[in-house]
C-alpha cells in the first residue's frame, strides 16, 4: 500500500515524516529505504507520527534504520507539519511526545512554507568535562544528554580528514554503549560558537537541534562562552538559550513535499 509522506527539512537536516501505523509496521526498513539518497526520497531521518485528542506523538529512526530518542530539528520539521495542517498561528503552542518525554514547541513566525518554533527542550542532563582515548590519541570532550547522548569536542574545528576520523570512531567509542552524537565546536566570540556534525547513524549532517543544543551548553560550561548565542551549523544559524529552567532553541522547519511512497 502506498504509503503517505511529507519532506521538511530544518537548515538542511532533512526528515520524512510519515503517519505511525503501529502494529507490525517495520518503520526501519521503511527509514533505510526512504531515507536512500539514490533510490528513495532521500533525507537523515524518518518521523513516524500520531495524533489523538489534540497531542501529537513520534518515535524517530535515522537513515540506518536505528531507533533515535530525539531530533531537535526533526521535532520542529513535524510541528511544522501540524502547524500548516492546523492552520496554527503565531502564539500556538505545538506539543509532541518523543522517547525524550513531551516537547512544547512555540510557534514565533510564518514564511511561506517555513516556521519558525522556540522549543523548550529540558534541561541538559549528566554534563562532564573528560578525557577519551582514541587508539592513543587523548581527545578532551564534554559529554552530556539532551534527551540523547552527545560528545561535543572544544577546540578549533577540524579539517575534513580528521573530522570525519574522529566524527565516526566518537560515535562509536566503546564510551558510548548505545553509540552517541558527536560535536566539533569552536568558540569565536562568547556570543556564536561554529560547529561541525557527526550524527549517530547518519553522518554528517548540515544542522543538529540536539546537538546545536548541546554544544551551546559545552562551549558555556567549559569554553568560556554565554548562555545565551547563536550556534552556526553548515547548513545554516540556531538561537540558543540555556536559563533555569532548561534550553530553549529558536530556528526555522520549511516543507519541501507532500505525496505517496509507492515502494
Amino acid at each position: 500500500m502506498p504509503v503517505r509522506v511529507t519532506k521538511a527539512h530544518a537548515d538542511g537536516n532533512d526528515f520524512v515524516c510519515t503517519p505511525d501505523a503501529g502494529g507490525g509496521a517495520d518503520l526501519s526498513a521503511l527509514a533505510r529505504a526512504i531515507c536512500d539518497r539514490h533510490r528513495g526520497i532521500g533525507a537523515d531521518g524518518l518521523v513516524a507520527y500520531g495524533t489523538s485528542g489534540g497531542r501529537v506523538s513520534m518515535r524517530l529512526y535515522n537513515a540506518d534504520g536505528s531507533r533515535s530518542e530525539l531530533s531537535g530539528n526533526g521535532l520542529r520539521c513535524l510541528a511544522a507539519l501540524v502547524a500548516r495542517s492546523e492552520d496554527r498561528q503565531p502564539g500556538a503552542v505545538v506539543e509532541v511526545a518523543t522517547d525524550a518525554g513531551l516537547k512544547a514547541l512555540e510557534l514565533l513566525a510564518r514564511d511561506g512554507m517555513t516556521w519558525t518554533f522556540r522549543t523548550a527542550m529540558g534541561p541538559p542532563e549528566a554534563l562532564s568535562d573528560t578525557e577519551i582515548d582514541l587508539d592513543g590519541e587523548r581527545v578532551r570532550a564534554s559529554v552530556l544528554r539532551m534527551g540523547n547522548p552527545q560528545c561535543v569536542v572544544l577546540g578549533p574545528l577540524p579539517d575534513e580528514a580528521r573530522f570525519r576520523r574522529l566524527g565516526r570512531a566518537l560515535a562509536v567509542h566503546s564510551r558510548f554503549p548505545a553509540g552517541t552524537n558527536v560535536e566539533f565546536a569552536e568558540v569565536e566570540r562568547p556570543d556564536r560558537v561554529r560547529i561541525l556534525i557527526w550524527e549517530r547513524g547518519v553522518g554528517p549532517t548540515e544542522s543538529s537541534g540536539t546537538g546545536s543544543s548541546a554544544a551551546a551548553v559545552a562551549a558555556a560550561a567549559h569554553g568560556g562562552a554565554s548562555r545565551v548565542l547563536d550556534v552556526v551549523a553548515p547548513g545554516g544559524t540556531q538561537r540558543v538559550e540555556w536559563r533555569e529552567d532548561g534550553v530553549y532553541l529558536t530556528g526555522t522547519a520549511t516543507l519541501v513535499l507532500g505525496g505517496e511512497w509507492m515502494l
